[in-house]
Order: structure tokens, then sequence, then C-alpha cells
């Protein structure tokens, strides 16, 4: 029997680079879907773009709580109107230095904007730089989609493995498939796709291993995208992109696909 698995492409609406390499790959039948980024200026022109989609493609949100420009403006979470490094985020939440109140403010804002502009919920959540493990967005996604409401599904944690990015990965997820799977959620899991993205040439053998070991509705995460002034000015991480899109794109990955019996879901399951 044919395996399926799923590849979702993170970052639509960060750049109109990455999100025309994304609507490419979707076009091609090479992703079951993406997370969009909804704080940033061009979001509504992008979800005019997607939305035509939605519904073939499987089409979330990227909660986005580090590195750039907030909707909610100046707050404990970000007191200069930018939100902070990751390493700036985590221990300062557990210490209460940063209200948690201002943390949910900024995240109804993201998901207000994806409603707003594609009149829908999201299919499913993630987090940019997996900040939806953190316990205080944990506590956000129970608070927003409550027991018995229409949940979207939400990004669960990589499987352990060696590794010292997967490691760390998967201690920020701890508890987080098993607790957010009794609270009611659909976790898509195990997640694939985490390598050292500063090391470009090891993507094509993370997407080959994941076309070969994934079961049944694994979930690869993926970062395709062109390099354009925007994601220059926005985000460190910018020619793995063309790489990633390359290889996503390519007649290679398609055979690979073939021999190993595995088709990419679509976003309707």
């Amino acid at each position: 029997m044919t395996r399926r698995i799923r590849l979702i492409a993170d970052d639509y609406g960060l750049a109109p680079g990455v999100s025309a390499a994304i609507l490419d790959l979707l076009d091609r039948g090479r992703l079951t879907g993406t997370s969009c980024m909804t704080g940033f200026p061009e979001w509504e022109a992008e979800a005019e773009r997607i939305k035509p989609l939605c519904g073939r493609a499987a089409v979330g949100l990227h909660l986005t709580l580090t590195d750039q420009l907030t909707i909610t403006g100046r707050s404990s979470l970000a007191p200069e109107g930018r939100l902070p490094p990751l390493r700036a985020l985590a221990l300062p939440v557990l210490r209460g230095r940063i209200d948690e109140r201002h943390v949910h403010a900024e995240l109804d804002a993201q998901y207000s904007r994806f409603v707003e502009a594609l009149g829908r919920r999201p299919d499913f959540v993630d987090g940019h730089q997996h900040v939806h493990f953190l316990p205080v967005v944990r506590t956000w996604l129970r608070a927003r989609f409550p027991e018995g409401a229409d949940r979207p599904a939400l990004r669960g944690g990589p499987a352990l493995a060696a590794g010292s990015k997967v490691a760390a990965i998967a201690a920020l997820a701890a508890g987080f498939n098993r607790s957010m799977q009794r609270a009611g959620f659909i976790v898509f899991q195990p997640l694939a796709g985490i390598y050292d993205w500063r090391q470009p040439e090891k993507f094509t053998a993370v997407l080959q291993a994941a076309v070969e070991g994934l079961p049944e509705q694994g979930l690869f995460m993926c970062h395709p995208g062109h390099v354009d002034e925007t994601l220059r000015a926005r985000d460190t991480m910018q020619a793995v992109r063309e790489v990633e899109f390359a290889a996503l794109a390519s007649d290679a990955f398609g055979a690979s696909l073939a021999r190993a019996n595995v088709a990419i879901m679509d976003g309707r399951g």
C-alpha cells in the first residue's frame, strides 16, 4: 500500500520570494500545505494569493514570537516593539519577567489577522522557531480553542534521535504531544526535517531519510523560498531556502517518492 506523508512549508508571508516558492510547490503537488506568518504588511495580499488553495492545501498559522516586529506594539514582550530572540524569550517568560497577557495578546492578533484575511480558522497551528511548545503558548492554545470547539491540528515534537538540535527541540517539546492530545487536539507526529540549515548540503539526505522512514501521516517540515531583498532584511535563513526549493521541485525527488511508494498528502487528508 502507498504510504502517505505530510510535507509542510513554514514561513508563508515572510517575504514575497518565500511565498512565491511555496505557491509554486503547492501547484506542483510537492507540499501538503504551509503555515502563515500574518504580522507583515504584505499579509493581506499574500492571503488573497493562497485563498484559492484553501481546502486542497492545508493552510495553517505560524505563531511568531521572535525576531520580528509585533502587531500589538510595545509591551513587556517587546519593549521596543520588536519581538526578542528565542534565547531572550523562554526563560524570562518562565520567570515572570514577560507578562503572559502580552504574549497572549500578540498571538490573538496574529490569529485574528489570519481569520480576517482568509475567512476561516487555520487547518493547523505551529510555531516559528518552535515557540508553540512553550508553556505560555500551550496555555493560549487551550484557551483560544476550548474543548468542543472546531480545533486546528497542532505540529508535534520530534522523535528522540541523535543530534544536539533534535535533542534541544525535543526537550522544549517535552510533554506537548501527550498533553495536547489529552486536551482534545489532533497532533501531527512524528516531526522530521530538523537539520543545521547552515549546512544546506545536508537537506537532500534529510529529505530522503524522511521519504524512506517516516510512518503513515508523519510530518516533514521545510523552508523553501526564493531570496529577495525583503527576506534579506527580515531573516538570516536565506540561501538554504533556494536549496530546499530546488530539491523539492526536482524530478529526482519525484522519482524517490515513486520508488518508495510514498504519496504527499494534500490538505484533505
